[in-house]
Parts: structure tokens; sequence; C-alpha cells
């Protein structure tokens, strides 16, 4: 016998599925608006394509043969799964994996705190989550939705600008009441300079560094100095340690300064060059799932930018 299951079987299955549930021809007939003998007739094709008994058949009663049970045990799971896809999809409800990829300090410090909204929203989109760092080129069909830090171009991909960063230098509120206390940009001779080596993609160790201070005019300092970290987490932990004075990102940055174990010595703030976006390859956004956690991610970048010191 041909094992394919054609369009026929599978209608004779769903009057499998009904009798089963019922054992009875004469309900199954009820439910599926049609004649107790059709219910049998098509019953006793179905065996004869399978091969093997699905019912006994006993005065005033049906009894499933153990063949039967098993059989009706995945058919009524298969139909339960159908429905239940079909109810989602009627609700408009969205589900199924995707991933999203992002560089780890800003996956980290923005993208993690929020997830909960996310999931709240959409409860049956899984997410899979990965951070790479940015120095790490992004290649075509290993996600759906990048979150990356860069000049914004980017070949063979659309990107959607959410923030521009903005750098300014923090420390430890110990370092304020240093010898000498740190109160202008001249004062940072007199202390460590703590590096993000992963600043964005392609700087060199000491870019943020280098720029900050010919943003702001600052005086000559020797920049190649101090401690480098490659990423940005450590090189906070390392300023809210007081072992120097780092620049830190406004975007990634809040709660620190928030609650004081960060403060920013001067006032002068400065943007890179650089923003965030989201990367995704042409026709992406034509996945519902896809554009609804894009949408949803732009909006959140929205209400973060208006909030923002």
């Amino acid at each position: 016998m041909n094992q394919t299951l054609n369009g026929q079987t599978h209608a004779w299955l769903k009057v499998f599925a009904v009798s089963a549930r019922h054992l009875s021809f004469t309900l199954a007939a009820e439910e599926l608006h049609v004649t107790t003998g059709a219910v049998s007739q098509q019953i006793k094709q179905l065996e004869e394509r399978l091969g093997f008994k699905l019912f006994l058949r006993r005065p005033r009663q049906l009894e499933l043969t153990d063949e039967g049970r098993r059989l009706a045990r995945v058919v009524d799971d298969a139909y339960q799964t159908v429905g239940q896809e079909v109810r989602r999809l009627r609700s408009g409800v969205m589900s199924g994996v995707l991933r999203l990829r992002s560089v780890p300090s800003f996956l980290l410090k923005w993208v993690m705190p929020r997830l909960p909204r996310l999931q709240a929203r959409f409860p049956d989109i899984e997410l899979r989550v990965i951070a790479e760092d940015s120095n790490l080129p992004l290649r075509d069909g290993d996600f759906e939705l990048a979150l990356d830090l860069n000049d914004g171009h980017y070949p063979r991909f659309h990107i959607t600008p959410l923030m521009d960063e903005v750098i300014f230098p923090v420390c430890a509120p110990s370092l304020m009441r240093g010898k000498p206390p740190l109160r202008r940009p001249a004062d940072l001779a007199w202390y460590p300079l703590l590096h993000d080596v992963t600043a964005w993609r392609g700087s060199h160790d000491h870019a943020e560094w280098e720029h900050y201070l010919q943003a702001i005019d600052a005086p000559n300092h020797n920049v190649r100095r101090g401690y480098t970290f490659n990423r940005n987490q450590l090189t906070m932990e390392a300023a809210i340690n007081g072992m120097g004075v780092a620049i830190a990102r406004q975007t990634l940055i809040t709660n620190e300064l928030k609650t004081g174990v960060l403060i920013a010595p001067f006032t002068q703030r400065v943007t890179t060059g650089k923003r965030y976006g989201i990367v995704h390859s042409p026709g992406a956004l034509d996945d519902r799932r896809v554009r609804a956690v894009h949408d949803w991610i732009v909006e959140e970048a929205r209400r973060a930018v208006t909030s923002e010191p």
C-alpha cells in the first residue's frame, strides 16, 4: 500500500477523529452534518486504506482497537495543534523564532532591561539573542534583525537609524576629591584613562578618548596610557571601582548616573558620528514577526531619546 496520505485520506482521518472522540458514528454524524451511513462508510474506507481495523463494532457501542487508540492520540494532537495555530492566525497573534543580534554592551545595558515588555506584547515570538562584537562582520542569513553601532553604511543591507551616540567622561565620586580634584579636562593628566577597545567597528584602542578631547579642544594629553578593556561594561566597572576615568556612552550609562556610582566631572558631551541602527536584509520586514519586533525597537528608542537628559 502506498503510505502517502492524499486529500481523501485526510478527510477520512477527520471523520475518524470525531468518531473516536464520541465512540459513536451517530454522534459523529451529527457533529459533521452528514448521515450515520456516510460516517460508517468513510471509516471502512479508511480502514481498508490503512490495512488494519480502527474500531470494534459492538452491539450499541463502538470500541477502539489498540491501533485505533494509538492513531486517535496522534490525530487528536495534530488537529489540536492545527486548531491552535489557526486561532493564532485569525487573532493576529504572531509566533515563531526570530534571531536578534546585537553588540554586547548595547544588548546588556539597553536591550535586556526592555525585553520583558517585548515578551508581554508578543508572547509567542521566541527570540534567539546573539551577542557579537562590533568588529565581526554582519553576514546575510545569520540573523533577522541586528542592532549595531556604525556610520550607517551597510552594503547589501538596509538600516533603520535609532539613536546617535553621545560620549563623555565618567568617574567614581571619590576622584572628585582626589589630589588634585578632578575639576577640568587639564586635571586628567593626574589620573589613569580607561579605554574600551571595541568602541565601534574599525576603531583603534584609544579612539573614544582621542575623539572626545579633540572635540572639546582640550589641552594635549597622552591618550595612549591607562588601562584597556575589550567590553564597555568592564570599562565602566573599572571606573566604578575608582581605577580611573572612562568614556561613557549616553545610551548605556543611565542607571549608573542615576544611582550615583558614577558621575560626569565635565559638562561637555560630544557626538561620535556613529549611531545605533537596526540592520536587516532587503525584504526582511515583509515578515510580520520581523516587522513587529523592528517597530517595537523603534518605539522603545524614541521613548528613550525623549527621556534622556
